[in-house]
């Protein structure tokens, strides 16, 4: 998009003429000083700024003396088909037959040089989408406004269920999206927001006369969305933008156009092959991380005290074990055990090679959600293996998923899909839906991949509620790379969900998530290991707990066989001198054995790096004195840990 397109910007004038030249040269630069950065990036040329501010300051909304909403009446011909009426139903503008378009109304056209060719449009909704059916259901007239902005007929009184259903369907060809740059990870959720309906009237075009962008104008914190030229118009001529702005693949564009440009992608391959070499060299580069130069083992008297430096208050209080030491220095630090991520490795190799750490170069390999899909190929091929539900990074391999998808559909299988941010833990912006316009649209806030939600999930019989849904942790202990040296703890921890498990009320987190301890107002049922696994075994006498672990510890076995299979940043480095804990959440689906015989598959959901122990030790004290004996002193023997490799 040429955002500058149009004649020589003329001087800038006066934004308000009750300042002084100079109030009014102090108030523009204290704006381009908060709102710079923000406006160059969604490239809103510099001539509108001055006006721009004007408009913020005193809540200009003229965007109704330069502009026109039309009604079209689209006439049904007679030799249309079936398939070109259905396609017509889902244009922009659902449920009527009418459509909408914006014109410039004003006599002498727009000019795109014009200082003051920018516009403000007010947002009708913004909401967080776990909160959207919320607050359809409590804001006055919200849900009535939203059926009419989007064309939705209804046949009986609103509110109800069914209304709430069809606009939580259909908002997604109309919602927008921004995130917020600072704050808690929960305040970094991305927010949606449906234009009032000036803005949700504004058509798609290839070729758009316009651009948008989100603002957030921080001293009054509202978010509004800026409307500018990107040519001068004449009077009626259509105010267009693009609704796949910024990607120039025809195949992506024809992917992002589909909530409103109906398309067949069932021709596109949906396999997902490992990508190439240089797909992990560029995550490398990215995450800034240095890989170390090779070093040798460090060998350390077998009466040796370590010093540990570490940041992790659970490591201070729990870690009494004689061969241990605190210092407050990291200089003198014998093991680096930190919680936040190293970077320079070649650094550390080089001055301090005999420095122990808690982490490995190249681990996001499986930490982060789209790597851990990335390497599992490695053992399944382009499905991926049976133990990780199928994943598609909708970064990278968005037609692949609407083809599988739409292949899914045709054959009448399940689509339910979980939708997941590469790196955000605790469930955080983390949806369930059946929507592929839904999923499509999500591709458009944070980085995500999609993966198959478990339709069929092996549940527990919680006596106060029913079956519900359970995911199982399990704490691994990576001692070494080369050679592969793998141990799990011997206790695992259980979250349970609060209600009874079924495939409907997909935004009910109750149903779907297991995640409770963040909320003090959500019941969390705990369940100990020791009690779990009698009670498991009385509900399924057949599979006994010792069967199920044992194809649960083989799925644990080949990801980390397939992660250290290859050097780096392919995998993970072999740096003599890291060891690492890392965290596997996992679930249970039932499947078929090939002789048709039920069985219980190992689902791995995602693997964490410093994982939250406080229940580990709260209830098993020694948690710590085990970690460190066995990863640093290479005692593992009377630890509570089972070697797996």
């Amino acid at each position: 998009m040429d955002a500058d397109a149009g004649s020589e910007s003329p001087p800038a004038e006066r934004r308000d003429p009750g300042l002084t030249p100079e109030e009014d040269a102090r108030a523009r630069a204290e704006f381009a000083a908060l709102h710079g950065l923000a406006l160059r990036a969604s490239g809103v040329p510099e001539r509108y700024w001055g006006r721009l501010l004007h408009k913020l300051e005193h809540e200009v909304f003229d965007a109704g003396e330069m502009f026109g909403i039309m009604q079209v009446q689209e006439v049904e011909e007679e030799s249309e088909g079936e398939e070109a009426r259905e396609a017509r139903k889902k244009q922009p503008n659902p449920g009527g037959e009418l459509c909408y378009k914006v014109i410039v109304t004003s006599e002498n056209g727009l000019q795109a040089a014009d200082p003051n060719s920018i516009f403000l449009i007010d947002h009708a909704w913004t909401c967080r989408v776990e909160r959207a059916r919320q607050q359809l259901q409590q804001v006055p007239g919200l849900l009535h406004r939203m059926a009419n902005l989007m064309g939705i007929e209804f046949h009986g009184e609103l509110p109800s269920a069914e209304a709430e259903d069809l606009v939580l369907e259909e908002m997604w060809r109309f919602n927008q999206t921004y995130q917020l740059a600072h704050g808690t990870a929960e305040e970094k959720v991305p927010v949606w927001y449906i234009m009032d309906e000036f803005g949700s009237r504004i058509q798609h075009s290839d070729t758009p006369s316009f651009a948008t962008a989100p603002f957030f104008y921080m001293p009054q914190q509202v978010a509004y969305t800026l409307l500018w030229p990107l040519r001068d118009l004449d009077t009626g001529e259509e105010v267009t933008r693009d609704f796949a702005y910024g990607e120039a693949d025809p195949l992506i564009r024809k992917c992002m156009l589909l909530p409103w440009v109906p398309a067949d992608l069932l021709d596109v391959s949906s396999s997902t092959p490992e990508p190439p070499d240089e797909h992990y060299q560029a995550i490398l580069e990215e995450n800034k991380e240095k890989l170390p130069l090779a070093i040798s083992p460090v060998a350390y008297p077998c009466d040796h005290i370590f010093k540990v430096y570490t940041d992790i208050q659970l490591v201070f209080s729990h870690l009494t074990h004689p061969r241990f030491t605190f210092t407050q220095n990291e200089a003198d630090a014998d093991i680096l055990y930190n919680f936040s991520h190293f970077k320079d490795y070649r650094r550390l190799s080089q001055e301090r090679p005999d420095v122990l750490l808690n982490q490995f170069p190249c681990e996001n390999l499986l930490t982060v959600k789209d790597c851990l899909a990335s390497i599992a190929r490695r053992a399944g091929g382009p499905e991926g293996p049976a133990w990780l539900p199928r994943t598609f990074n909708l970064r990278t391999e968005l037609p692949q998923f609407v083809s599988y998808f739409q292949q899914r559909e045709r054959r009448g299988q399940d689509n339910h899909w979980i939708c997941k941010p590469w790196n955000l833990a605790r469930s955080l912006d983390t949806h369930i839906t059946r929507s592929l316009h839904s999923i499509i649209r999500h591709r458009e806030s944070t980085p995500k991949v999609v993966s198959k939600y478990i339709e069929n999930p092996v549940l527990f019989l919680r006596e106060d509620v029913g079956p519900v849904k359970f995911d199982v942790r399990y704490v691994v202990l990576l001692r070494s790379v080369k050679p592969l040296r793998l141990f799990v703890y011997d206790v695992f921890w259980l979250r349970f969900s609060n209600r009874p498990f079924a495939l409907d009320d997909l935004d009910d987190y109750e149903k779907h998530f297991t995640v409770m301890n963040y909320d003090p107002e959500v019941v969390l049922k705990q369940v100990h290991y020791n009690e779990f696994i009698p009670e498991f075994e009385k509900q399924y006498p057949e599979f006994p707990w010792k069967n199920v672990q044992a194809e649960i510890f083989q799925a644990f076995t080949e990801l980390f066989q397939v992660a250290c299979a290859k050097p780096p940043p392919l995998g993970l480095c072999d740096y003599p001198s890291s060891r690492a804990v890392y965290a596997i959440d996992l679930m249970l689906k039932w499947d078929n054995c090939p002789d048709g015989k039920r069985m219980m598959q190992p689902q791995i959901l995602e693997v964490n790096f410093n994982p939250d122990c406080e229940r580990a030790c709260r209830y098993h004290p020694s948690f710590f004195n085990d970690i460190f004996s066995t990863l640093y002193l290479d005692e593992p023997g009377h630890c509570h840990v089972t070697r797996l490799v």
